[in-house]
């Protein structure tokens, strides 16, 4: 079955549901948690002369499904391994927690006799999400100032698989 639209989960205004236990069944909301599809939060190798650090910072709340980290995540590293020959560190800064609930819906002849509409229309777990909220960055990379065109243009792709407005900020490393 194909996904929702990001359009019909992204609204931040819903009510956290990520209570899941491991130990004591009895006291989970969420009996089964779907797998994660966003693994790798860091890429690359940190070095020590890094001199420039790049946040991709978000202009909007939203929530973000972890298939589409996972595609801004991959746009970024494979860009920044091609322009920069391995000199990057990535740092992923979310982490999806909030569990996204669908209420399937059945269509095709007959469907009206099976379904029964909104009865019973709190749904099931799907798939992940993370919250990004405005001002806090999604993705942090360290690399030279010389391969700044290439970040920027790595961050631009990157912003086109989620949802939202995107700022790049660019800074100085703290050596210390």
């Amino acid at each position: 079955m194909a996904l929702r639209p990001a359009r019909s989960m992204r609204d931040p205004d819903k009510v956290a549901y990520t209570r899941k236990s491991r130990r004591n069944m009895t006291k989970n909301y969420i009996k089964t948690t779907p797998h994660q599809h966003l693994h790798h939060f860091r890429m690359g190798k940190m070095l020590e002369d890094f001199d420039v650090v790049f946040n991709l910072v978000a202009k909007n709340t939203f929530y973000h499904r972890d298939n589409a980290l996972e595609a801004a995540r991959q746009t970024i590293n494979r860009h920044l391994d091609k322009g920069t020959s391995g000199k990057y560190y990535v740092l992923i800064r979310v982490f999806p927690h909030h569990i996204i609930r669908e209420n399937k819906m059945v269509s095709g002849a007959g469907a009206d006799r099976i379904q029964k509409g909104m009865r019973r229309a709190f749904g099931k777990p799907t798939t992940k999400a993370a919250l990004v909220e405005e001002g806090r960055p999604l993705f942090t990379i360290y690399t030279y100032k010389q391969f700044a065109p290439v970040v920027k243009e790595a961050c631009r792709k990157a912003s086109r698989k989620l949802s939202g407005s995107w700022k790049l900020v660019e800074g100085e490393v703290e050596h210390a």
